[in-house]
Formats: structure tokens, sequence, C-alpha cells
């Protein structure tokens, strides 16, 4: 058993929509594919992944590092012990050869975005969706038969006006979403208020309502919109600060009571 390639392509993903620190016009993403040599239902096994929007493809890091340490290795050091199928920590521990430990950047959405892959690749070939071959291994079988979601939305575009706002939020609750999340950030404090009246009309209740300001806050602006946010009630307040600046995120909790998220662009 063995891998036979790994293909990545950069494809693109543009679109006019912004958020408060960067707008989509020229984003990118990578699709990986991992070829194997084993055969299921008359096919070749292929697992697949692909990268968040908003880190742009990781190609050129791929191919210049990752995906050749992968082909060039032993393959029986990438099966398991059964031999019957990938080792994705095998895998992982292959593709961070000669990498410095930590670290804050791009290499870790090459390398997850092949392990996505890679993870896929080990479904299939045990013939069982994923969530359920994670279940078997590492959760004596027991599988959430729920996973708690909510619709992320309400960028920033041009031509983008209240009602058409409401519109989209309308069309999530139409989805059966019952909390969704909004951008803010780009605009005024006063604007932004306006935009979250306008979507918890549509919504409800500020319970309903999570809002995003994609790290773009310094201290003092951050506060500032606490302070605007605090009567609404929302889910969560995320992301107000560089997401590498706990010494803003700790101060902000002592202004804020209210429920707070963070963590997305903290990688290891």
């Amino acid at each position: 058993m063995k891998i036979l390639e790994i293909r990545e392509k950069t494809v693109s993903i543009a679109s006019p929509i912004a958020n408060a620190y960067i707008d989509f016009s020229k984003m990118t993403c990578s699709v990986v594919a991992v070829v194997t040599d084993v055969i299921r239902d008359g096919k070749r096994v292929v697992g697949y992944g692909f990268n968040s929007n908003g880190r742009y493809g990781q190609g050129a890091l791929m191919r210049d590092r990752f995906i050749a340490r992968v082909l060039e290795a032993d393959p029986a050091s990438l099966v398991d012990e059964a031999n019957d199928n990938l080792d994705p920590f095998a895998i992982w521990k292959t593709l961070m050869t000669n990498e410095k430990p930590g670290g804050h950047g791009e290499r870790s959405v090459a390398v997850g975005t092949i392990d996505m892959a890679v993870w896929d690749a080990v479904a299939k070939i045990a013939g069982v969706p994923l969530w359920r071959l994670l279940a078997d291994r590492y959760r004596d079988g027991v599988a959430d038969d729920k996973v708690w979601v909510y619709a992320a939305g309400g960028y920033y575009y041009p031509g983008r006006d209240h009602g058409k706002l409401q519109d989209e939020m309308r069309g999530y609750l139409d989805r059966g979403y019952s909390v969704v999340k909004m951008k803010i950030g780009a605009v005024s404090l006063e604007e932004d208020l306006a935009r979250i009246e306008a979507v918890i009309d549509v919504v409800g209740n500020g319970g309903c309502l999570a809002v995003d300001a994609n790290g773009r806050f310094d201290l003092d602006t951050a506060i500032a919109y606490a302070e605007g946010l605090k009567p609404y009630g929302l889910f969560w307040y995320e992301e107000a600060g560089d997401p590498l600046d706990y010494a803003l995120q700790a101060e902000l909790a002592k202004h804020y009571d209210l429920p707070m998220a963070t963590g997305e662009n903290l990688f290891s």
C-alpha cells in the first residue's frame, strides 16, 4: 500500500466581499488529491482536501517542501501496524521533517490541507465515513448524532444595503439555522450598530447573532465597540484584535462580560 501521487491545484474563489481586514478580490485556495494504489469498488482511492478561504492557496509551499517528503519516504513507513491502511500520524511526521517547531504562518495551512486529504483517503480505504472511523478509533464507537453549526455571512460588498443584508440573514433562517454571524469593523461604529439592529430585526434577538471583527481593532476601538455591543446581548463578539495580542484580549474581557470568541487564527 502506498501513496502514488499528491496533486495540488490552486483555484480562484475571488468575490467582491470583504471583512474588516481583507477583501476577497484575488482570493485563492488549494485543492489537494492524495492518490493511493488502493482499489475499492473498482475505483482507485483518492483522498481530497481544501483549505479555508482567507489564507490563499499554498501550492508553492506544498511543492517546494511537503509533497516531496511524502513521495520520497519509504512507503512502509507511512502505513499502520496492521499494514491495511495509511497512518496519518506517520505521514504528518514525515511532512514535518526538518521543520522547526512552533511558528505562526502559512505552513500549517499547507500541511493541514494535505492532512485533510490523507484522512479522507484513510476513511475511504476503511470503507466507512470519516466521522465513523474517528468515533470507532477515539471514542469507543460513540459519535454525536448532531453537530451545532451557525451561518457565517454578513460581509461587506458594493451595493449591500441593510435590506440586502436582511435578505441574506433571512435566507439562513429559512435554511434552518438558529444563529447567524456578520462582519463588523470596516465602517464606523455607528453604521455597524445600525447594521446589527437591521439583522436583529430579522433574527429576533441579539442572542441569535454573533459578530466578527477579524482582528481589526486596537484596544481603544475594541473597548468602544464592546460598550456599543453590550445592550444587544449578542451570541459572541469575535476576534476584536490581533490574534496574537493576548494582552488586548485579556483587557477587553474586563470591559465586556458577555461571550467572546477567538483562536481561529492561532496555529500549532
